[in-house]
């Protein structure tokens, strides 16, 4: 079972490329989530309320949300790198943001089941060959998928979907709702997928994904909701496919939960989709 599958087709991490080359100032980064990719150079990397960390070898940065951060750098060397701008979530919240740490520090040669991709990112990055913008995030979406996968199995996400998807009995319960959100689940209907009683699902459940099982289930709904409105589809259309019996309960629903109406979200033009 691949339990990233539809988690990953609904809410998919994306990258957007903005520098590649030599950096020879300081740099402050502020809004959102960011990757960073050293490839020579010593790089000083500043937090408010924590240590300096000095980097001098290959090294991959994730920030997963929002944590202000700079670099100091020596001017008369400067450093070579690759920095892309990571959105894994929008008003409601993508769940794949949730439970990962702060900061994600990978030094290439400790973690060689990266280094192919990184290379090949690094290669582009320092070419002049056409389409190297669409390369570059196509390279940096798969590198997300990798660290994302790398987290998870380290066991360093505790808590969130990601967490709840790395419990095989969960996983099930999680990928069910993923696969087939119109479905009307009930909590007796999850707690048999996972083989467990519904008394210790719920429980267990909570404790492990930090909220309620028909509340992930609202809040991924949710998720789905905002994509597809933002792709333009009508909101009659939407509150089917997301499990609602008409647009005025799935309204009501997700203007609570999103803070806005159905009708106000922008439609968007999304990449790669016609």
């Amino acid at each position: 079972m691949d339990s990233f599958a539809s988690l990953f087709t609904h809410a998919t991490p994306t990258a957007r490329t903005f520098f590649s080359g030599t950096l020879c100032q300081g740099m402050q980064f502020a809004d959102g989530g960011y990757l960073h990719l050293l490839k020579a150079g010593t790089l000083t990397l500043a937090r408010d309320g924590a240590a300096d960390l000095v980097l001098s070898e290959p090294t991959l940065l994730f920030f997963p949300r929002e944590r202000v951060h700079r670099f100091v750098v020596d001017e008369a060397r400067g450093v070579d790198l690759v920095c892309a701008s990571v959105e894994l979530g929008n008003a409601e919240g993508n769940p794949i943001g949730q439970g990962l740490p702060d900061m994600v520090v990978l030094p290439i040669s400790t973690h060689p089941g990266l280094a192919p991709v990184c290379k090949l990112l690094l290669d582009e990055a320092f070419s002049e060959g056409d389409g190297k913008q669409v390369a570059l995030d196509r390279l940096f979406d798969y590198l997300l998928i990798l660290i994302v996968r790398h987290v998870v199995q380290s066991g360093a996400v505790s808590t969130g979907v990601l967490a709840g998807l790395a419990d095989l009995r969960l996983a099930r319960a999680l990928t069910a709702m993923h696969d087939t959100p119109r479905k009307s689940w009930t909590l007796d209907a999850l707690a048999d997928i996972a083989g467990m009683s519904r008394t210790r699902f719920a429980e267990h459940f909570r404790t492990v994904v930090g909220r309620t099982p028909l509340d992930y289930l609202t809040s991924w709904r949710m998720t789905m909701a905002r994509r597809l409105l933002s792709r333009g589809k009508p909101v009659k259309l939407v509150a089917t496919q997301v499990g609602y019996s008409s647009a005025a309960a799935f309204s009501r629903v997700f203007s609570r939960v999103v803070g806005q109406a159905p009708s106000d979200v922008d439609a968007l033009v999304v990449e790669g989709e016609g």
